[in-house]
């Protein structure tokens, strides 16, 4: 949070079908379809994009069971092309806040954006528009999540950011607190599978008893996909008149300007200051099936068991971290069996850079794991359930296990409400939006999974095993630097509480 803000927190607004979306640091990538969720579904929008840069490029379009959104060329925001002229039956979209400071390539001239107004400073928009707000989504660098996601909830206006919703722990524990006192607030994190079937399924298998008793788990991926493990770039490079570094810092320390995408717009996510590694882009997704279905809260410890290239810069090139997560109570048997069950100890295997876990003697080397380069594997006191990345093909490891199972499985009680697809994910929270009833990752189970994911971090950076008290929220060990990486030191004049 800045010192120039103070935002009071406020009742949260009612679900309704009309109203005004910000997109912070989304660009043309993500928010569009978003707004046309809502667009198609009897809503006038006003539709504000804040955004720190454009680049001249080719027209950028969208398609998906929706109206085409073609973007002239201007990185954040364009005309969308139905918005001038809508078609039958739908309703406008109605334009603004759309920066012009050599930025969005004349858009203001443009026919139909008349009203337009903008920023490349999210803060700016609070101030003088939060009274016209009803929902936000953030999709910036990791660290500059948690300040304009915290503002919303805080004041009580609907929220979707991407994974890890934050950057640091300390800012999941603010975040939490802000999401307990505003609790109607709509929210959800960019984590996608959490939407799909494939998820759904993996829960269902596991609560039924699939695979026995779960006592490990394991998940990978093949990023990092950008640099990560080597020096920080020397030099600068001028900043381009399209670009508001300033702003793209953020709370970050600041650095000098590097062109060749160095940091920005993609880079970013190897370099300490500014990412969380792949363990905070991929974990989200792919250890979400574990978290869920096994009930997992916060681990008892943490433990980088070997990396390469670990540097003080950006996360390693390779890494494999273990988890550790004591008894649980079975939620599933709590809620629709009225049983009280316990869950026994589960350790968690992360691996990062093409390291995957061994395969398992009775499974055959021809049939994959996961969907290859990433994936999930349950083990199980009867057996292996293994996803993939996104929750896509869950399935019973081996194939011949599940060809023999497949029958029962169908019949099995579907407990979990399915998403409404095409754009499960993101149509889940906009049919939150509107009716008030929670979304599938709000920020109540979304911010003990980051928190999870974050503490991983920790252990990478520090080299060291990290023990955690979950009651008091803190680490209980002596880790040299463990409390600067927890709680970072903001640039002024940001401030974190």
């Amino acid at each position: 949070m800045s010192e120039q803000l103070e935002m009071p927190i406020l009742a949260p607004s009612c679900p309704n079908t009309d109203g005004s979306l910000i997109a912070v640091g989304s660009g043309c990538l993500v928010v569009p379809p978003v707004a046309v969720l809502f667009a198609r579904r009897d809503s006038i929008y006003k539709l504000m994009g804040c955004d720190v840069w454009d680049i001249d490029r080719d027209a950028r379009q969208w398609h998906g069971g929706a109206p085409v959104i073609a973007h002239p060329p201007c990185r954040a925001w364009g005309e969308l092309s139905h918005m001038a002229n809508p078609r039958a039956g739908e309703k406008e979209l109605a334009p603004w806040a759309v920066e012009q400071v050599r930025r969005w390539g004349g858009v203001l001239e443009k026919k139909g954006w008349e009203q337009a107004k903008g920023y490349t400073d999210w803060r700016k928009v609070f101030q003088n528009h939060a009274k016209e707000l009803d929902v936000v989504f953030v999709s910036t660098p990791d660290h500059t999540h948690f300040a304009p996601s915290m503002t919303a909830v805080s004041m009580g206006i609907h929220c979707y950011t991407e994974k890890p919703l934050t950057w640091s722990v300390r800012e999941a524990q603010l975040l939490a607190a802000a999401y307990a006192k505003n609790p109607k607030v709509v929210t959800q994190q960019g984590n996608q599978g959490h939407g799909g079937n494939g998820w759904r399924l993996a829960y269902e298998y596991v609560k039924a008893g699939a695979v026995g008793d779960i006592k490990e788990f394991h998940t990978w991926t093949n990023r990092p996909i950008w640099p990560q493990g080597g020096d920080r770039p020397q030099g600068s490079d001028p900043v381009p008149e399209n670009l508001d570094w300033e702003a793209w810092i953020g709370p970050a320390p600041m650095r000098p300007y590097k062109g060749n995408r160095a940091y920005h717009d993609f880079n970013w996510r190897g370099v300490v200051d500014f990412g969380s590694g792949a363990l905070g882009d991929m974990a989200c997704h792919i250890m979400d099936p574990a978290y869920w279905a096994l009930d997992l809260s916060t681990p008892t410890s943490v433990e980088c068991l070997k990396q390469e290239n670990a540097n003080k810069q950006t996360g390693p090139t390779k890494a494999l971290v273990r988890y550790e997560f004591p008894k649980r109570v079975n939620q599933y048997a709590s809620k629709y069996l009225g049983k009280d069950i316990t869950m026994p100890p589960v350790v968690v295997y992360w691996y990062e850079g093409g390291w995957q876990p061994e395969r398992p003697a009775t499974v055959p080397a021809e049939e994959q794991m996961g969907d290859g380069d990433n994936g999930s594997l349950f083990v199980g006191t009867k057996g292996f359930l293994t996803t993939g990345c996104y929750g896509d093909d869950t399935r019973l490891l081996p194939a011949s296990v599940m060809e023999t199972q497949k029958a029962a499985f169908e019949k099995l009680e579907k407990v979990i409400p399915r998403v409404e697809t095409p754009g499960g994910h993101r149509r889940d929270w906009v049919r939150a939006c509107k009716d008030g009833n929670p979304s599938a990752s709000d920020f109540e189970y979304a911010v003990p999974l980051t928190k999870t994911v974050l503490l991983g971090n920790l252990a990478m950076q520090t080299g060291e095993k990290v023990y955690w008290d979950a009651a008091n929220d803190r680490v209980t060990n002596n880790v040299p630097g463990v409390e600067a990486l927890i709680k970072p030191e903001y640039r002024a004049p940001y401030t974190l509480g």
